[in-house]
This record gives structure tokens, sequence and C-alpha cells, in this order.
């Protein structure tokens, strides 16, 4: 019998399927519901009655600028009810402004060599209006039209969280994690990323509470990118509650003169902290 050889060449190899991403590893915690978590977590950071009470906010701080050298920035956050916000980073003697009047927001970046302001893009004025007001997403969230779920429990940096669902009226969701034995927010989604050619998910770790004239509020925050390596830090100096905050904080910015425009050797990447949930303020 005559032995023919198959003369078909081999099929390339087909590489290894890429691992999964590892699932969430889930909590032994209490069962409880979702509204029952909800009422903890307000009690915890200091109470309906006590959050109420506050119309306006102002923060001092320092944020991470990013980069290979370890800048910090220092910034003014300023918030005023229902949904007014005006962010200011000072860089080089230079101020850039985010300013956002509940309906209109404007930018102004000196560091990028741009004396006017500009309005925010279409995307940045949704993601603005969709901030939830000065104390977070839970606090008072049925009065705000909005609608939580309990998605189940989670293991956070070594603590047992409940990942909880909430969804505006806007239709706009949000991921929050509150840790089981505190019941303060331990970890926020933030607003998605174009990173690297694809949009990439943002969380936010809220860390270091403190108690301000009774109410319990972050005092560092960390924001980190999807699959993108390290984060950007931010932390609180000083919080001042029912600041009074003058209504021309919220207008739009000032043209800068050519005198005033920064003389910088190289353009720099700031870190965008008004918009998602990167700001230390109430969760």
């Amino acid at each position: 019998m005559k032995v023919v050889r198959d003369s078909t060449p081999p099929a390339p190899a087909v590489p290894p399927p890429r691992p999964a991403p590892a699932a969430p590893v889930p909590a032994n915690l209490p069962k409880l519901s979702a509204t029952q978590i909800v009422d903890k977590n307000v009690a915890a950071r200091g109470g309906l009655t006590a959050w109420r009470a506050i119309q306006s906010m102002s923060i001092t701080g320092k944020l991470d600028a990013g980069g290979k050298k370890d800048t910090l920035l220092p910034y003014t956050l300023q918030v005023k009810r229902p949904n007014k916000q005006r962010l200011a980073i000072d860089f080089a003697g230079h101020t850039a402004l985010q300013v956002f009047d509940g309906e209109h927001g404007w930018k102004l970046r000196p560091y990028l060599n741009r004396p006017d302001p500009e309005p925010f893009s279409p995307e940045e004025l949704r993601k603005a209006a969709a901030e939830p007001e000065l104390d977070g997403p839970l606090i008072d969230y049925a009065a705000k039209g909005s609608k939580v779920e309990l998605q189940g429990t989670e293991m956070v940096e070594g603590q047992g969280t409940y990942r909880l669902k909430v969804t505006t009226k806007q239709g706009h969701e949000q991921h929050i994690w509150v840790d089981g034995r505190t019941f303060l927010e331990a970890k926020m989604e933030g607003n998605p990323r174009h990173f690297d050619g694809r949009m990439r998910k943002v969380a936010t770790y809220l860390r270091d509470y403190r108690r301000v004239e009774g109410v319990m509020m972050p005092f560092a925050a960390e924001t980190r990118i999807e699959s993108v390596p390290g984060g950007h830090s931010m932390t609180i100096e000083k919080v001042v509650l029912n600041d009074k905050i003058d209504e021309s904080a919220f207008v739009k910015p000032q043209a800068l003169t050519a005198a005033a425009m920064p003389s910088l050797p190289k353009m720099i990447t700031l870190p965008a902290p008004a918009h998602g949930s990167s700001s230390p303020k109430g969760p």
C-alpha cells in the first residue's frame, strides 16, 4: 500500500484567549435592603437634618497634576445648591477655571495658552448637569427622583461593601460601594473617559473621613481609570460649610489679557475633577 502524505500546510496556531477579568469577590455581610443601607449611610454621614441645612460649601486642598513628577496643585472648589460649581486650580501663578451655573458651563485654560473662556462641550454639559447636589446621590435620593437598587456585596480594598446602583430621574446610572462596617461610601463610579482609543471605566476611592460641623467628609480621594496604571489623588485641607459665596462666582469667566497669560515652557495636562465623582465633597 502506498502512503500519501497530506501536503496541506498546518493551520496557524490559535493564540490562547485572554484571561477574563477577575470576578468581584463577594463579601460576607448581613442581609440588608437597599433602603436599610441608605438609611444607615445617611445616619453615618451626619443625618438628613444636618445635610439639608447645608446650602453651600467651599473646599481648599491639593490635587495631583499627573506626569512623571509628583506635582501637587492648590485648588478651591465652591459648590452651591441646587447645582452650581466653580473649580479654580492654581499653576505657575495662574488660575485655570471650570464654572457651571446650573445650566451653562465654561472653562478657562491658560496653561494651554488659551486666554478666552470656552463653553463646555455637549458631553461636559451633560455630565455637569447629571452631577448630584453637594450632599451626593444617596442623601434625599427619593426627593431628587432617583431610585436605588442593591446589586450585591463586594470586597473593596480589604473591606466588605454593599454595591448599590443609583438611577437618577434623567436615567443616569451610577454605582456606589458602601462600607459594611462604617456605612460610608468607599468607592464610587465616575463618568467613563475616552482614553487610548476607547471608553474606560473610572472609579473614585474615598478615604480619610473626618467630621466637619457634624457631617462626615472624605478628606482624600483617588481616581483610577480602567487598565491605566496609577491614579490621580485629591486631598482636602479645609472645608467651610454654608460659606457666603456670591452669585458672581458662577458667571462666565473674563478673558485674560496678553500680559496675564502665562509663559510656559511646555503644555501640561490637568485632571478634570469637577465632573464625575473625583471631587471629595459630599459623596
